[in-house]
């Protein structure tokens, strides 16, 4: 049975965007970004909404990203070659590869795939992964945390749901981010 992996880059003080909307201050450097790499390989599934997808499709539709270095590279051959379902009631159509649009988040369809897919899921983004950590779908929690607090934005948990959690992992790097990974318990 697959895992469903809740994967978040997030301030020190819990915000996955600052209050302007923007996460430039989450860029990885080349270790984080191949400690990404390898923590991504496992993944068969993405889950996203559609914000996230938009975010992540220039990994397939803008080549410049991939063009920046070897570990870059890596990355969008990692997310192209992975099946993303992209939750929208707006979005009419993919532009990647590999993608399917669903207008609604089904627990159970979500209990199923774990049921058969080979490989482990991942959510992405705090706003469709309320709904998993509700229905209690989420297995794990992967967090960079980087070192800056920017004081308000969008939470990277949902406010209104209790997530308890056991620490499995941890590693520190050297541009002061630090990868969590917890179980979730229920």
């Amino acid at each position: 049975m697959a895992k469903l992996n809740y994967s978040a880059l997030m301030s020190l003080d819990g915000y996955i965007e600052g209050p302007d909307g923007k996460f430039d201050w989450a860029a990885p450097d080349e270790e984080v970004h191949q400690f990404v790499n390898d923590l991504e390989r496992g993944v068969g599934t993405h889950l996203y909404g559609r914000r996230m997808y938009e975010t992540l499709a220039v990994w397939e539709t803008d080549p410049s990203f991939a063009a920046e270095s070897p570990v870059t590279r890596d990355y969008a051959q990692i997310w192209q070659a992975a099946d993303k379902i992209v939750y929208s009631r707006t979005l009419q159509a993919a532009t990647t590869a590999r993608t399917r649009i669903e207008r609604d988040f089904d627990p159970e369809a979500v209990r199923r795939l774990k049921a058969t897919n080979g490989a482990d899921i991942a959510i992405g983004g705090p706003d469709l992964a309320a709904h998993a950590f509700r229905a209690g779908l989420v297995d794990e929690c992967h967090l960079l945390l980087a070192p800056i607090a920017v004081g308000s934005g969008k939470p990277s948990f949902p406010k209104d749901v209790r997530v308890e959690l056991e620490l499995l992992e941890e590693r520190r790097f050297g541009d002061g981010m630090i990868y969590l990974r917890y179980r979730t318990r229920c």
